[in-house]
């Protein structure tokens, strides 16, 4: 259970300044990056990808596809970066765990009832199990923002501390759905509770609703991240999720974690995008700075 300090030091997180923060997300927007430093940053950016697939119509078949781009992005560009994880449904855990067997890609896997997070704790906390029994490295847990809403903050944290005890050794991301969160204030107050309950990484959306992520958003939750390592000396990682699907952005975006957190988390064990049309994006980019032509997006596998 959250002790009495702890609940009361949530209870007043920093108030934000709309205004502010979406002026600050704005000028990472106009920051010029050469011809080398792009470069670098593409390659940066495919490593971080989480490709994912979570339909109801996924497929044994499906799963071991994306597995493969996983691992072999693009073969005619030797010396390319695999990406960092596959996140899949549970149920797809064992295969994606099979097709990836020592190539060091990740498996993510959702549970806690996502993308809704409408269902008990225990279903929640079995749904983690069987993720993990089946050989997930990482977990994407959806918090109840439903009793976020209505103030019941030990509710949201008791749950994710009992999610984040169950993952063991698996690193947990936590999914705040920032959409439905609606403010900048509540974002804050959020990612404080998430991060002190034990999350070692906070996600913006489960790229079923709208908006997904954003750049000021981002940009709270990265303050966040900040504000909570300078008091705990705890780094947590970062996963923007949803609605970047171009190179030029993930590049704002790199620039924005860099200029918000530093060097330290210029890496995907502390930085991934959740956002796989991205991938195909990037690969284009770099063909381009490599070749210097665009090749067609036939040449590059949707899935």
């Amino acid at each position: 259970m959250q002790d009495f300090s702890l609940a009361a030091s949530l209870s007043q997180p920093p108030r934000i300044d709309q205004v502010g923060v979406e002026e600050r997300a704005a000028r990472f927007t106009k920051r010029s990056i050469k011809k080398e430093t792009k470069l670098n940053g593409l390659l940066l950016t495919l490593n971080m990808i989480d490709l994912t697939t979570l339909e109801g119509k996924d497929t044994d078949g499906k799963v071991k596809q994306m597995c493969y781009k996983a691992m072999h992005l693009h073969d005619v560009y030797e010396g390319l970066p695999t990406v960092a994880a596959v996140c899949v449904y549970p149920s797809m855990v064992g295969v994606a765990k099979k097709a990836l067997e020592g190539s060091g890609v990740n498996v993510a896997s959702v549970a806690t009832a996502f993308p809704s997070g409408q269902a008990s704790r225990a279903v929640k906390l079995a749904d983690t199990k069987y993720a993990l029994q089946q050989g997930a490295d990482e977990i994407d847990m959806v918090i109840s923002r439903g009793r976020f809403l209505q103030g019941d903050y030990n509710f949201v944290y008791d749950e994710i501390a009992a999610i984040k005890e169950a993952c063991g050794h698996a690193r947990l991301k936590v999914i705040l759905e920032t959409g439905e969160l609606v403010t900048y204030d509540k974002v804050r107050r959020a990612s404080d509770i998430a991060m002190h309950a034990g999350a070692d990484f906070i996600k913006t959306s489960t790229g079923k609703i709208s908006p997904a992520a954003t750049m000021p958003v981002t940009l709270v939750m990265l303050e966040a991240i900040r504000d909570f390592y300078y008091k705990t000396g705890k780094m947590v990682g970062m996963k923007p999720a949803g609605g970047i699907s171009k190179s030029k952005l993930a590049l704002h975006y790199l620039v924005m974690l860099h200029e918000t957190l530093g060097e330290a988390w210029m890496n995907n064990h502390w930085f991934r995008f959740g956002a796989s049309s991205l991938a195909n994006d990037v690969l284009m980019q770099i063909m381009k700075e490599k070749t210097g032509i665009y090749q067609s997006a036939d040449y590059f596998a949707l899935d």
